[in-house]
């Protein structure tokens, strides 16, 4: 059964039917059609937890789906589920791709930031000082873009920006 046909609240059933209603009056091909179909799939499935299914979803969505800035934030869910299931590597080529697509993509930023950010944790705790301010600097350098992009966001990665003096801008916004 389709998980369009499984949606048992509300709020999803009610998402399901409007996403319906637009995607017969879009004055687009059935192939976007059929992508965004797969992509609705596959938030639903994301937000469910059900991770397989979602990237399946969104591999299909990817396959079918030509507008860049629409494979931008497929790309962009792809790599959410690869963070989740702590596979951080497949998540950076994601959100790497997302920002080929769509440079204006500040939360694909900070998710690389993130990333990195926790990389140097890791190495901080493994007792490699020079490997994780190396990897904290290049966090550094992705949340300025993001913050920079969407300047009233990003609150804590300011503050950290600041307190660790990897900022000289005193505000962003």
């Amino acid at each position: 059964m389709p998980r369009t046909q499984r949606n048992d609240n509300f709020i999803d059933k009610s998402f399901t039917v409007m996403a319906d209603i637009i995607l017969k009056i879009l004055p687009t091909n059935k192939q976007s059609k059929e992508a965004f179909a797969y992509y609705r799939d596959g938030m639903s499935a994301q937000s469910d937890g059900e991770y397989a299914e979602a990237l399946q979803n969104y591999e299909e969505a990817l396959r079918l789906e030509e507008d860049p800035y629409d494979r931008s934030y497929i790309l962009y869910n792809i790599g959410l589920i690869h963070t989740s299931n702590g596979e951080h590597e497949k998540a950076l080529e994601r959100y790497f791709q997302a920002l080929e697509l769509n440079p204006q993509m500040p939360q694909s930023l900070n998710n690389i930031a993130v990333i990195y950010h926790y990389k140097g944790d890791q190495a901080r705790e493994a007792g490699n000082g020079e490997d994780a301010e190396v990897l904290f600097d290049k966090a550094a350098e992705y949340w300025k873009q993001a913050i920079r992009m969407a300047p009233n966001n990003y609150i804590e990665a300011q503050n950290w920006l600041k307190t660790t003096g990897r900022s000289k801008m005193d505000i962003f916004f």
